[in-house]
């Protein structure tokens, strides 16, 4: 019966944390509708979650777009189909390897760093702390860190696409030989707005799924300082699978 029990155990770990998550995001959703808002911390956090994030975020679009433009080329090279490179490359961007890939790599920087934060607050008593100072902690640590999350991925997605697509022109233009005017025509020939908003859109879905996750994680954190480690662990891992998993309803939704 051991086997039972493990399942059990999992389940009910599972059902709690979804109700942890679900708990979160509908107290977020009542107490967004009056103030205080505490825009301070709100702009302090944008910068935490955009700005801090562009350098690896950037760099990992870059090369990226670069090598699906050689795997493209190797695979089109072997029926004539050269040309059709950057289509794939800007498609592929736009719609799926942009907002999944900022998703993955926000989740394990800003998603760790949400869940050590908060947890370390809570296991030092800091939290409870800011009752005694008429505070709501809800409010003034985690309203602020899933807004900016959601407000901040989509404009980290729109500038790694734009780099992602920059990769693929330098690969297929200095390295491929390919003509920079062609490549040009084909990224914008077949794309639509359409496949750039679904790329937002999948975006901020992953922002409010990283703070969400990030911020319940740290706020429940218990047993001291193997409590924080396990903590911003599950953050990271639950993060990333509700990443994926999400991207597929989302895709299957929207390009029905």
């Amino acid at each position: 019966m051991n086997w039972l029990a493990a399942i059990g155990g999992w389940l009910e770990w599972l059902f709690t944390r979804s109700g942890m998550y679900a708990t979160t995001l509908l107290r977020l959703c009542r107490k967004a509708l009056s103030p205080p808002w505490h825009g301070d911390l709100f702009l302090r956090q944008c910068e935490e979650v955009g700005v801090q994030s562009l350098p690896v975020v950037l760099l990992t679009a870059l090369f990226t777009g670069m090598v699906l433009a050689l795997q493209s080329w190797i695979g089109f090279h072997r029926f004539g189909a050269e040309s059709m490179v950057a289509t794939v490359v800007s498609l592929s961007m736009l719609r799926e390897l942009g907002p999944v890939l900022v998703g993955l790599m926000v989740a394990g920087r800003v998603g760790a760093s949400f869940a050590a934060e908060l947890g370390t607050m809570r296991v030092s008593e800091q939290i409870d702390a800011l009752w005694t100072l008429s505070t709501d902690p809800f409010r003034y640590l985690i309203m602020p860190r899933v807004f900016a999350a959601v407000v901040m991925l989509p404009l980290l997605v729109g500038l790694a696409d734009a780099i992602g697509i920059g990769g693929g022109y330098l690969t297929s233009t200095f390295i491929l030989d390919q003509t920079p005017t062609v490549y040009m025509e084909n990224t914008t020939m077949y794309l639509e707005l359409h496949d750039l908003f679904t790329g937002l859109v999948k975006s901020a879905v992953f922002g409010g799924i990283i703070g969400v996750v990030g911020c319940t994680e740290g706020f429940h954190c218990t047993g001291g300082a193997q409590g924080v480690g396990r903590a911003t662990t599950r953050a990271v891992v639950v993060s990333a699978m509700s990443i994926l998993v999400s991207d597929y309803i989302l895709t299957a939704w929207m390009f029905q």
